[in-house]
């Protein structure tokens, strides 16, 4: 009987360290999805232009493919690589968050410029393609687009892993941020996309006429919430940007700005009863700031060098093989 009530007792012990694990797992994925949210607001707002002009019966079926997509970029590419980076070169961790920050910024710091200067934006050649072979371009544009998003949203979740946690953990949080980040961005996608076809057909069929009201609004409104997503991903991308570009800078000894940023929002913390979110709001801001600062400077190097490198090597590697 004795040995039977000390098996008990060991099951109930291996269960609470299970429990446990399982807790400190599922509080760790919360915290780095929370901490990648920024990057996943902008790929909720850089989505849905890849489904413009296509019929709309295809509509949910090219986010399911972006979306399968974007988990084989991070669950069979990103997620191993991570935990390469992490086991033998943790020290590239910041240059490489860094390298994200600032790609980020400039992304960011274009869109700005775009919008600011639209005669001087390229002007979108209209597409010849059939619609078959323009769907296997945009979803093929669109997972590109995604990894690297992808990339930035797994190495800031790695960054934010507590340290000495086992490797088999940190596989299935980083594979818990990979699957919640990529249902949640996708399924909002989706419902974005419909959203105008549902409110339609509700001013259509609607019994009431508020209900046929309700529907006409979402159809007149959803242009101005497409708009207001794409300038919230925007503002998300040079926040972002910027705090991992500053941040990364306090990592290498250069703390002038981060002391700065922090200084100036410590001051608007003291406000009463708001202090909180106006600290918040000026750290996000002035990292912001820093971003697109950062971000126009990249403008011109990107054109003038990275760009035409970028094409010759295309050039190179789609040139025929001579016999």
């Amino acid at each position: 009987m004795s040995g039977l009530l000390a098996l008990l007792d060991d099951v109930a012990a291996l269960a609470k360290l299970a429990a446990t694990q399982l807790d400190d797992v599922a509080t760790q994925a919360a915290k780095a999805s929370t901490k990648a949210a920024g990057v996943a607001i902008d790929d909720s707002a850089v989505t849905p232009k890849y489904v413009v002009g296509l019929p709309a019966a295809r509509e949910i079926p090219i986010v399911a493919k972006i979306a399968r997509g974007s988990l084989f970029n991070k669950l069979v590419i990103l997620l191993p690589a991570a935990l390469v980076l992490n086991a033998f070169a943790p020290w590239a961790l910041t240059p490489l968050l860094m390298i994200g920050g600032a790609y980020l910024c400039f992304e960011g710091a274009e869109k700005v410029w775009h919008a600011l200067h639209p005669a001087k934006s390229h002007a979108i050649k209209p597409d010849t393609l059939d619609a078959v072979h323009l769907e296997k371009q945009r979803v093929a544009g669109a997972i590109k687009t995604d990894f690297i998003l992808s990339a930035e949203i797994m190495t800031i979740a790695l960054a934010n892993i507590d340290g000495g946690t086992q490797t088999w953990k940190m596989a299935i949080i980083l594979a818990l941020v990979a699957l919640g980040i990529t249902i949640g961005v996708y399924g909002t996608v989706a419902l974005l996309v419909k959203a105008d076809d549902f409110g339609l057909k509700l001013s259509q069929i609607g019994r009431l006429e508020a209900t046929r009201t309700f529907g006409r609004g979402i159809v007149k409104w959803m242009p101005w919430v497409m708009t207001t997503i794409s300038i919230l991903g925007t503002a998300a991308m040079l926040w972002v940007g910027g705090s991992i570009i500053v941040h990364g800078l306090e990592h290498f000894g250069l703390t002038g700005i981060d002391h700065l940023i922090h200084d100036i929002a410590a001051g608007a913390q003291k406000i009463p009863g708001i202090g909180d979110i106006t600290g918040w709001l000026t750290q996000a801001t002035l990292d912001g700031i820093f971003g697109l600062i950062v971000g126009l400077a990249l403008i011109p190097v990107a054109h003038a060098v990275i760009n035409p490198l970028i094409e010759m090597v295309k050039g190179k590697s789609e040139a025929p093989a001579e016999h």
